[in-house]
């Protein structure tokens, strides 16, 4: 007879979480780095007791806002390389919904994230409970359908025993290298008290490690084949290469064949930016090195990257013409995008395998010793966007350049949204592998600070410097209070250029005048003065103002040597961004205005669309 004990749902649930195990470089830890939770009337009861109960091995910690605690998880899967995640519950009503736009960040960044939020009563008997989503014409729906679209896994759970087989099926997609991103748990509040005998062996440890799958021999032999036919192949290094651990495989393989290497905003320190054939970021948001090698390649080897339309100037970077692509991806949905040759493999097994059928090929000499010379062209133009100047108010890059030359390449340095991605994305000089973690697939406003604390509390030992406008500050800036609660010390860099000044600046590139984006050209009685140093001082931080790029160095110095979060503000100059570098990107312009300049931006539209591969 099977052995079994009685326990509620939820206590279940959470007894089953704490003995689920991973392994990373020989050494046994739990898969979950902890639950983060809010409470309310539709999960204090049921899945707060169970936490409390396993609160030794399922550690829980309490936020300032659901979607920021959700963030904070997310970026703790992204730091640990998606070996180890987090969970996030919440009460019904807004409680959830404030967790969907972090699941659907999670969903596009292809990120493991279990979010459990409470439903209301599977028995219905109280209906519509506090904050209860009534649908007229149908029953069963409740606010926590919003997660169905942005869940790569999606359960409501109405009885007890129904925990074990979704578990079992979230652990699968949370562990999947090609399945892998959020699940949501809906957990009905009075289901969630509900007991049942639950079989033992349901609780005992188990390990999850990550599957590596290696590739097909027909895709390996064609790809294998594309490219020793190439003159001028370039391979697209993207996040994959960063999850599978493959960095040391990508440089032995680009070193070993002479192949130039460039990176997506998430595969950006897959290699360190001074390695010989990096090439650093591509696209929009590129180098001119990795652009123009971009544009003349006869071959792309897109390992690990999803092709997303930064990375491909929306796909007129590579140009109209033919241009073979090979798609080293352990997804087949990316490895086949633009018909491009699939290659569906783990990256560093893929690039073992590849590197194995190539023999002693390797590229043109001359190739490689161009891309050199490119990237020896582009360090100068960096660096003269990111030298100090005198300017009353500095630009993106001089921050960016103060930064780096104050905390080096060693640092994490986390972002997200607005003018900063493209800027650092191809004027950072990354580090080792994880150094830089940009949440550049969703751009969401306000991941950035909660990001930050979750990437620290993966990584406690080192600094993690967080850079953010002034646009996200203000949209999501509580978990500097949790940071300093948790004792997980920060630096946060706060450019403000009051208001959306990358939106400004698109927006006039597309010939529109500015509007609603700068504080000052949007509907105001009075422009607010907002003091972000007494601000971030009231939650907690050690608070600074820099009204210099030296004055930066300075407090960024005193930061450093800070034991609790700190906040560096600075004024910065809304209009400028680096000329240097960069691609196309398609923003659709408006085919009929009464202004001369969207008619003018219309008709270079027009032009570059032109050099879009269509109809793949």
């Amino acid at each position: 007879m099977t052995a079994t004990i009685r326990l509620t749902m939820a206590q279940a649930l959470t007894r089953y979480l704490s003995r689920q195990m991973t392994e990373i470089d020989g050494q046994r830890l739990p898969i979950l780095g902890g639950v983060w939770g809010i409470f309310g009337h539709g999960n204090v009861a049921g899945i707060g007791e169970a936490l409390w109960q396993e609160r030794e091995r399922l550690p829980t910690f309490r936020a300032h806002n659901e979607q920021a605690m959700a963030h904070a998880a997310i970026a703790y899967a992204k730091t640990n390389m998606r070996r180890r995640f987090m969970a996030a519950t919440t009460s019904i009503g807004p409680g959830a919904t404030n967790l969907v736009t972090a699941a659907a960040l999670a969903h596009v960044n292809r990120l493991p994230v279990l979010l459990l939020p409470g439903d209301v009563f599977a028995n219905r008997i109280p209906d519509p409970v506090l904050q209860q989503v009534e649908s007229f014409g149908d029953g069963t729906v409740s606010a926590n359908d919003c997660f169905k679209p942005v869940s790569r896994y999606f359960d409501r759970i109405t009885r007890p025993e129904q925990i074990i087989p979704a578990l079992q099926r979230a652990m699968q997609v949370l562990t999947d290298p090609a399945e892998c991103g959020p699940v949501t748990l809906a957990l009905c509040q009075d289901v969630q008290a509900e007991a049942c005998d639950y079989p033992e062996s349901f609780f005992e440890e188990r390990l999850w490690c990550p599957r590596r799958a290696r590739p097909d021999r027909g895709e390996l032999a064609a790809a294998a084949a594309a490219l020793k036919a190439a003159k001028k192949p370039l391979i697209i290094a993207g996040g994959g290469v960063l999850y599978s651990g493959a960095c040391e495989d990508l440089a032995r393989f680009a070193t070993a064949t002479g192949i130039p290497v460039c990176e997506t905003q998430g595969g950006k320190s897959a290699l360190p930016d001074d390695a010989p054939l990096n090439m650093a970021a591509i696209g929009v948001t590129g180098t001119s090195a990795a652009n123009r090698l971009a544009a003349e390649a006869d071959l792309i080897l897109a390992v690990g990257t999803r092709l997303q339309d930064f990375t491909t100037g929306s796909w007129a970077l590579f140009g109209a013409s033919e241009k073979a692509i090979i798609g080293l991806n352990v997804q087949p949905f990316d490895a086949g995008k633009h018909r491009a040759l699939p290659l569906v493999a783990d990256a560093r097994e893929g690039l073992t395998e590849l590197y194995a059928a190539l023999g002693n090929w390797q590229a043109p000499e001359s190739w490689a010793a161009d891309a050199k010379a490119g990237k020896a062209t582009w360090r100068q133009e960096a660096q003269a966007v990111t030298a100090a100047t005198n300017a009353a108010l500095p630009s993106d890059a001089q921050v960016i350049g103060a930064v780096q030359r104050s905390l080096g390449s060693e640092v994490i340095l986390l972002h997200a949204a607005g003018g900063l991605p493209g800027e650092l994305h191809k004027l950072w000089q990354a580090g080792p592998p994880g150094s830089y973690h940009a949440e550049y697939g969703f751009s969401c406003m306000g991941y950035e600070i909660a990001g930050g604390l979750g990437a620290k509390m993966a990584r406690p030992e080192r600094e993690v410097v967080v850079m953010v406008g002034d646009g996200s500050y203000l949209m999501m800036n509580s978990e500097i209070a949790t940071s300093v609660m948790l004792g997980l010390k920060l630096t946060i860099v706060l450019l403000d250029n009051r208001g959306y000044g990358c939106i400004n600046r698109l927006q006039n590139a597309t010939g529109s005048a500015s509007f609603n984006n700068l504080l000052k050209d949007a509907r105001h009685e009075t422009l607010p003065e907002i003091d972000f140093v007494a601000h971030a001082g009231s939650l907690g931080a050690i608070a600074l103002k820099a009204a210099s790029i030296a004055e930066l160095e300075a407090a960024l110095a005193q930061a450093k040597a800070n034991t609790r979060t700190t906040v560096v503000v600075i004024d910065t100059d809304p209009l400028v961004s680096t000329g240097a570098g960069g691609a196309w990107w398609d923003v659709a312009v408006p085919e009929v205005s009464e202004r001369a300049e969207v008619r003018a931006a219309r008709a270079q539209y027009d032009i570059k669309r032109q050099h879009q591969r269509v109809g793949e």
